[in-house]
């Protein structure tokens, strides 16, 4: 089909539905980055090409009539889907993925994996977004984010979960000073001092495994990661979730400080935008994460 010689000029065409969606010529003009004469002038080569008026002007408003409404919506449509192709065409070049986790599941988990999947995709620019505050994931800036909690989410789909285990968990120093036995008054506990509970703290863990320990925290952080760190440290025990402290327990930094374990309730899930638009990078990222999860 031979579109040329259907079409009125596509920089007119651009304008008007500029025109309409703005509502104004002068507010299309700044759109477009043109002068209001200029809107005006194509327009008016429009109206003259169709034999008809587009616009009823009034004083300091105008008025699209209805045939100029209805071609304005398929305008809209077609030029939203251009769009649309030309990004994905764009990210499929550029192979950009963007992760998304909380400080510490990027700092434990993500970023001592994350090799392998670069050496596997070296032609994939990965991107971490890592914040403790709730990821957004309508707003286009993540392609796929490790979420804990209990699915569903209204904002994405679930592709992959795994649960967790938490126990105490010291170093080895530590542990020889203290000897073996289970956690008491005279042992030096590490809290986690967050807004989000789904970090469970001393108090909620000892109540739910049901033992009887007075729990008095010597050392607090507002960060899971310092907590971890001052643990390793050998400046007392801490709540070592285990997918995060992992790499500690088989490097040796960590240890078990007694048997007492706790299932966590949530889960951590593999989750990507309900609005993501797929490319190959995220597919990918999101195939490699769904394995490393199972491993």
């Amino acid at each position: 089909m031979q579109f040329r010689r259907r079409l009125p000029s596509l920089t007119a065409l651009v304008t008007l539905e500029a025109v309409l969606r703005r509502k104004s010529f002068t507010r299309a003009a700044s759109e477009l980055g043109v002068t209001q004469a200029a809107v005006s002038r194509q327009i008016a080569l429009l109206e003259e090409e169709f034999g008809q008026a587009l616009f009823v002007r009034k004083h300091r408003a105008i008025e699209p009539t209805a045939a100029c409404i209805s071609l304005g919506a398929t305008l809209a449509k077609s030029l939203a889907d251009i769009a649309e192709s030309v990004e994905a065409m764009q990210s499929r070049s550029q192979d950009v993925v963007t992760i998304g986790a909380t400080v510490a599941f990027s700092s434990f988990w993500l970023l001592p994996r994350l090799a392998e999947f670069r050496r596997a995709n070296p032609g994939i620019l990965v991107r971490v977004i890592s914040q403790d505050s709730p990821i957004a994931l309508d707003g286009g800036e993540v392609d796929v984010a490790i979420r804990y909690g209990l699915p569903p989410f209204s904002d994405g789909t679930v592709i992959a979960s795994r649960g967790d285990v938490i126990s105490p968990v010291c170093s080895p120093d530590y542990l020889r000073r203290r000897g073996d036995g289970r956690l008491g008054s005279a042992d030096e506990f590490i809290e986690t001092d967050v807004v989000d509970r789904s970090w469970y703290n001393w108090s909620q863990w000892v109540s739910l495994i049901g033992a009887n320990i007075d729990v008095k925290p010597s050392l607090r952080f507002n960060h899971y990661t310092e907590t971890i760190a001052a643990a390793r440290a050998g400046q007392g025990v801490a709540l070592g979730w285990r997918m995060l402290v992992g790499t500690f327990l088989e490097d040796g930094t960590l240890v078990q400080a007694d048997s007492s374990e706790l299932a966590a309730e949530g889960r951590y899930n593999v989750i990507v935008p309900v609005k993501a638009k797929r490319t190959n990078a995220r597919d990918l990222a999101a195939a490699w994460l769904t394995a490393s999860l199972h491993g």
